[in-house]
């Protein structure tokens, strides 16, 4: 009897620990429907409407319509391609073109935020609150480099997000999206950040936020929240082979979004400091090159004439690794603190620069409208038998006034072997080995004749797109 009391007594205990268990599993996982409850009202639906001029086919010079009989079908086939003289009834006419996204109210009296290519080139904007109201939107401004417009809405007592911090977000952490994909009004959709700081491919002043959100045309604009019900990211991006959600979401963190907005308020455009400089990662091989014990940093490849990198001694080859007190793990790191950077202030930037730290000061500039764009050189043929199997040749004058460089000279071919291991390309112009300046094709012959075997040197080359560095390593002698 006794046996049966105690076996009943552990079955009973295992029933309520399983019970448990189920409890705080159900616990852990997030309940939304308050949080929805509480923000929704504040989720815009925004439509634009642009115009489209029409495209009409241009007969020739010297050529005119001929004259037709009326009702000839060959009339009708004209008039619909070319229209008529002086705009009449066979004219092509404008149309419309319009789309949708989403925002979000940040202030009672009606500022309201979203992306940039949501209301790019519209001609007209129409905000649709939760109450089924439509309101034509003025557009402060915007700002292409952060993807982020301000809206002005006529309007009053409206109902606001709250404004969280996504610099606290941490991997793994619970977020939730409202918005209009497809047009479907105030849909959520709620994911896990999947990663924090990502650089997209010319997207360089904003470190998004990865989700795996499920983000479709028309949340473009909309508000990413925290389980506070405070908004911490601006949806804006996502990453699909088929237009569609693959699971890889990108937010722009509120940080910037409301420093952007701010700036547009006040002053109709986004001010961003400015270093002049161009970089590239620092790969195992590169950091070996360097003295480096691990990869880490923003190698600068390029420093701008008459840029504040300039000004300040920075040097190509130097390794930013602290910008105003912050660290910088990769290159992507540098451009957003940078460009947060108040234009004008004075700040340290700690470089590696021949295998020792040193820290120098710079004043920041302004960021220009256009980043500078770099010239390629015209590819010419040469030859010469070297250890790193590469025909060079000297640049002409004019090619290096083109290109905006003293020295260097032009890679012809490339054949199997060390220069072609390194990923040096037929019309790269090498500028550098291992630190050291390349004036002309007898230096350039000269400089590798020494390079140690067995061991990774840095090279900088210049070719479409800019300057970056290479890691060579000459093979041993067989």
């Amino acid at each position: 009897m006794k046996s049966l009391k105690t076996t009943a007594w552990v079955l009973v205990s295992l029933a309520l620990l399983v019970a448990g268990m189920a409890s705080v599993q159900a616990r852990e996982l997030p309940d939304f429907t308050e949080l929805v409850e509480a923000t929704s009202d504040a989720v815009v639906n925004i439509s634009t409407t642009q115009k489209i001029k029409p495209s009409r086919m241009n007969l020739p010079e010297g050529i005119e319509i001929p004259n037709l009989p009326e009702g000839s079908p060959f009339g009708d086939l004209f008039k619909h391609f070319f229209g008529e003289q002086g705009g009449g009834p066979g004219a092509p006419h404008p149309r419309e073109a319009t789309a949708l996204g989403s925002g979000f109210i940040i202030s009672k009296d009606g500022y309201i935020l979203t992306n940039n290519h949501v209301v790019k080139d519209a001609d007209e904007v129409i905000v649709r609150l939760e109450d089924r109201r439509e309101l034509k939107a003025e557009i402060i401004g915007s700002d292409a480099r952060s993807d982020i417009a301000l809206l002005k809405i006529k309007a009053d007592d409206l109902p606001v997000v709250k404004i969280g911090k996504s610099d606290t977000l941490k991997v793994g952490e619970w977020v939730l999206a409202i918005g209009s994909p497809f047009g479907f009004d105030r849909s959520a959709t709620a994911g896990i950040v999947s990663a924090k700081g990502r650089a997209l491919p010319r997207e360089n002043y904003v470190p998004f936020i990865q989700t795996d959100v499920a983000i479709n045309p028309g949340n473009s604009g909309g508000p990413l929240f925290n389980l506070e019900g405070e908004v911490v990211g601006v949806n804006s991006q996502i990453y699909s082979r088929t237009g569609g959600y693959m699971g890889l979401s990108f937010s722009i963190p509120i940080e910037v979004a409301m420093d952007v907005a701010k700036q547009l308020k006040e002053h109709g455009k986004v001010s961003r400091g400015w270093l002049g400089v161009l970089i590239q990662d620092v790969t195992r091989e590169l950091a070996e090159s360097f003295g480096m014990s691990k990869p880490q940093g923003a190698l600068i490849a390029k420093v701008m004439p008459g840029s504040p990198a300039e000004d300040a001694k920075l040097q190509v080859g130097d390794i930013v690794v602290s910008f105003n007190g912050k660290d910088i793990e990769r290159s992507s790191g540098l451009p957003p603190v940078v460009g947060s950077t108040p234009v004008g202030k004075k700040v340290p930037v700690k470089v590696i620069r021949g295998g020792r730290s040193q820290t120098l000061w710079v004043k920041l500039g302004e960021l220009p409208d256009q980043d500078e764009t770099v010239a390629k050189a015209e590819t010419s043929k040469a030859t010469s038998d070297n250890r790193l199997n590469v025909s060079v040749t000297d640049l002409s004058k004019d090619q290096r006034t083109e290109l905006g460089i003293d020295g260097g000279v032009l890679v012809g071919a490339v054949g199997d072997g060390a220069a072609g291991n390194a990923g040096i390309r037929e019309g790269d112009v090498i500028l550098r080995i291992d630190s050291k300046q390349v004036k002309n094709v007898v230096k350039f012959e000269e400089m590798i004749e020494k390079l140690p075997a067995g061991k990774s040197i840095a090279i900088l080359v210049q070719r479409r797109g800019g300057p970056i560095f290479l890691a060579l390593k000459v093979p041993e002698p067989d």
